[in-house]
């Protein structure tokens, strides 16, 4: 970790209440102003009565990021969509303060920019510099990393990191949607309802179905929400024959038999058909992510399991410095964050 510390920076874990880890971690520097800061990344607030740190980053609204908890604290930092879809899951008011895809804030004088990473609609990278000039990006869970900057610092995930593994080897079958679409007159389609339901509308307009789209009640909020041009989306009582319908997987059964039924994802252990659909880079692209950046460190720290480990490993044994959470030795209670 000497490398880190000669970049101006120190990565953390830390300890709750209980002596367990809070999820995922947390980063210590200075601003250019000299300000010690600190910012904790995608994990659970601190209790009141603790030190607190100078922001929780919130990258995108799925429940494994911890927006729950974080966005309840006045020093919570997301975009704007990323916000409301925490409001919406969650039924709470989000506390903190918002910004911008593209736009910048600035929390005890350092200047935090959001980059898009197309994971969800609204899911935010961040990127920051210290005192001595590190650039810092952490981007959450990534499906198109066209748009991130270089850093010298990289935080990021391995979702599907493993070089190893079959399953972290994928294309989309956009060719296989469409053909799904053309085929079938009466159509559901499985889909989480934050962001691969999103996800589910955009492809059906982009490929020209202008129809009704029917959703139960999170998915429509979500997407009436989110999506500027979702088009026609209606409940699933208001849906008629020639209505198109996207609900969570588990809801397939309750719609009816004539209906042809397909679930958007990369699993295979659902009872109806799946198409190729993910909201993530593959093993290729975050490789290919890690290379365009040519960072001079990179830490992994997402998602729990062995597979951040396995792309720390993967991407040492290309050249470059790099580590999982779990080698990450720091380790501060909330007294010390």
């Amino acid at each position: 970790m000497q490398e880190l510390i000669d970049l101006g920076v120190m990565v953390f874990r830390q300890k709750n209440t209980k002596g367990t880890f809070k999820p995922h971690l947390s980063i210590k520097f200075r601003s250019n102003e000299g300000n010690l800061t600190t910012f904790s990344i995608d994990t659970t607030r601190t209790p009141t009565k603790y030190l607190q740190p100078d922001a929780y980053l919130i990258t995108h609204a799925h429940s494994d990021h911890h927006g729950m908890s974080a966005m309840l604290s006045e020093r919570a930092v997301c975009s704007a969509k990323t916000a409301r879809a925490l409001e919406i899951r969650h039924g709470r008011i989000y506390k903190g303060r918002t910004m911008e895809i593209g736009g910048s804030i600035e929390v005890n004088g350092v200047t935090i920019t959001a980059y898009p990473n197309f994971h969800t609609v609204g899911s935010t990278s961040f990127y920051w510099e210290n005192e001595v000039g590190t650039r810092i990006l952490v981007t959450g869970d990534v499906k198109d990393a066209s748009m991130l900057p270089k850093c010298d610092v990289l935080i990021t995930e391995a979702n599907y990191g493993d070089p190893g593994d079959t399953t972290c080897y994928f294309d989309d079958d956009i060719i296989g949607f469409r053909n799904i679409l053309q085929d079938n007159a009466c159509l559901a389609f499985g889909a989480y309802a934050f962001g691969k339901a999103q996800r589910a509308v955009g492809l059906l307009r982009g490929l020209g179905y202008n129809g009704a789209i029917a959703m139960e009640e999170k998915s429509l909020a979500l997407t009436r929400y989110l999506l500027e041009d979702a088009g026609d989306i209606i409940g699933l009582g208001e849906a008629c024959g020639d209505s198109i319908c996207v609900v969570p997987p588990w809801d397939l059964d309750k719609l009816p038999m004539n209906m042809s039924k397909y679930v958007m994802t990369g699993r295979c252990d659902y009872k109806y058909p799946s198409i190729q659909i993910s909201d993530h880079l593959d093993a290729r692209g975050l490789t290919g992510m890690v290379q365009a950046m040519d960072p001079k460190f990179t830490l992994v720290y997402h998602p729990s399991g062995h597979r951040p480990g396995k792309f720390a490993a993967h991407l040492r044994g290309l050249g470059f410095n790099a580590i999982s959470l779990d080698k990450v030795n720091n380790v501060l209670s909330n007294d010390f964050i």
